[in-house]
């Protein structure tokens, strides 16, 4: 009985932890955006100096492509364990589940538009309706389902990527696009409220809708959706930390295969499309899991625990924290607040950062000692029950 207790302790405190430090790392790739924009330069191209160069690669190989990864995986965790729960109160789920994603596919438009054109929300709400469907079916077949959608893509585009840069070596690298860059610095560098909010539009569209990008988007979400409901009802995480043996042996080969095909455009080519494919839909998945598993291993042990609680903090609150993220970044460097875009290095982004997000973790203490939840979790949850609960 002491060890189940413990395995379900540590399930609990390894999925704050997971959500918490997902956001730290999608927060140090999204700092790239909200400075500089991000979406349409070669790094290696922007960045100069040798500082600046050695920290990008640092994102690029540790944390870019490895941690919305986790996240989507916990979304889909939490939608799992909500439905399991829900069947067993009333028999259904289906419309909670419509009235929770609706109410993040408006949130998630309302943050691209007025906000941050990198809005992950809409996303993840779209692909919560999918996963709706998915729900009935056993752990085991939406892990496989999940792994199929995921390396099935991922390895026909590699082999498709690599063939078409042996017959145009030319086109398959990626440069930088300099009408775009100039839009965007002339937009949120020097614009009114209106020419920002018209740009981020354009942004958001760039992303999400030109070209085919939303199919793309879906292909790379809904997969780790499926494979957190999985994980979730098949007990993968208490599993994972009744053996830390195994589960240490597993982080150590996951991580090492991941790391190397992260790796992969810094040995070879950074510029090459392939590459940086390859690096991102598969290295950045493996590196992921690679994370979660170490994460789910130091969580059976109470030091690391209590060294890891800042995470399980700010990830309680994950929601909010997520959109003062985009509130703060808006502010510093678009021109209606104090107008800093384009004009900082890439260490002093990452520095404030890890600012950013310690003052988050704090205030996320501070407000979970006397609520349950983060204020937008509360209007998410009124939306979806009709009350508070």
């Amino acid at each position: 009985m002491q060890l189940i207790h413990q395995n379900e302790t540590a399930r609990i405190i390894s999925i704050d932890v997971l959500r918490g430090l997902s956001l730290f790392g999608i927060f140090l790739v999204n700092m790239l955006s909200f400075h500089s924009p991000y979406f349409y330069y070669n790094p290696y191209e922007w960045w100069k100096t040798a500082q600046d160069l050695a920290a990008f690669s640092w994102i690029d190989v540790f944390v870019q492509a490895s941690f919305y990864p986790l996240f989507a995986a916990m979304f889909g965790f939490g939608t799992a364990m909500q439905h399991e729960k829900a069947v067993q109160r009333s028999g259904r789920f289906a419309w909670t589940g419509i009235r929770r994603f609706s109410f993040l596919l408006v949130l998630g438009l309302l943050h691209a538009f007025f906000i941050w054109p990198g809005d992950i929300l809409f996303n993840y709400a779209v692909c919560g309706f999918l996963l709706l469907l998915f729900l009935r079916f056993s752990g085991r077949l939406l892990l496989a389902a999940g792994m199929l959608l995921l390396f099935g893509p991922a390895l026909a585009f590699s082999l498709l990527l690599l063939l078409a840069a042996l017959t145009d070596p030319y086109n398959a690298l990626f440069w930088t696009d300099i009408a775009s860059v100039s839009e965007s610095i002339a937009a949120y560098g020097s614009g009114s409220y209106a020419e920002v909010t018209e740009q981020r539009i354009n942004d958001w569209k760039n992303n999400n809708l030109i070209d085919g990008a939303f199919l793309f988007q879906l292909i790379t979400i809904f997969p780790f959706l499926l494979i957190g409901a999985g994980i979730y009802k098949q007990r993968t995480i208490a599993k994972l930390a009744a053996n830390r043996k195994k589960t240490l042996l597993l982080f150590v080969c996951l991580f090492a295969a991941g790391l190397l095909l992260k790796g992969i455009p810094h040995l070879l080519d950074p510029s090459h499309i392939a590459y940086m494919y390859i690096q991102d839909s598969i290295g950045g998945p493996m590196l992921a899991v690679s994370y979660a598993v170490l994460i789910v291993y130091l969580c059976t042990f109470s030091r690391p625990v209590k060294l890891l609680s800042p995470f399980a903090q700010a990830g309680r609150m994950s929601l909010t924290n997520y959109l003062l993220q985009s509130v703060f970044g808006s502010l510093i460097f678009y021109a209606y607040g104090l107008g800093f875009y384009g004009q900082i290095t890439l260490t002093t982004g990452i520095l404030l950062c890890i600012t950013i997000f310690a003052v988050q973790v704090i205030v996320s203490g501070l407000w979970l000692s006397r609520f349950k939840q983060g204020p937008m979790e509360m209007a998410w949850r009124f939306f979806t029950y009709g009350k508070r609960r």
